[in-house]
């Protein structure tokens, strides 16, 4: 899927919440949208990237292959992966139908 394809509610979750942090991490969960056949899919594999990066024990690393210039702090973006994981909660909570959707 493209993130066209996602409902505003998820952009907003986890791509506009990215992008406030660093244009590179919208990337990041830009490319993984192509990946996805679903928008509960894309959730579920959104999810599981966060938990994967902030159980990284070598963030420094990590931050390194995701940031391209410039990356920004630490604390800042372990902050946002957190808020990232609680927006997709509560996104999670809202039927599809429910959802709000872009039309073209």
């Amino acid at each position: 899927m493209d993130t066209d394809d996602l409902s505003e509610n998820v952009y907003r979750a986890v791509l506009i919440e990215a992008e406030l942090l660093h244009h590179d991490l919208t990337l990041q969960f830009g490319v993984l949208a192509g990946r996805c056949k679903t928008e509960d899919d894309y959730l579920k594999a959104s999810k599981s990237r966060i938990v994967s990066w902030l159980g990284e024990s070598k963030t420094d690393v990590l931050m390194k292959h995701i940031f391209f210039a410039d990356p920004p702090a630490k604390i800042d973006f372990i902050n946002c992966l957190n808020r990232i994981l609680k927006n997709i909660d509560e996104v999670s909570q809202i039927p599809p139908e429910k959802r709000e959707w872009r039309v073209w």
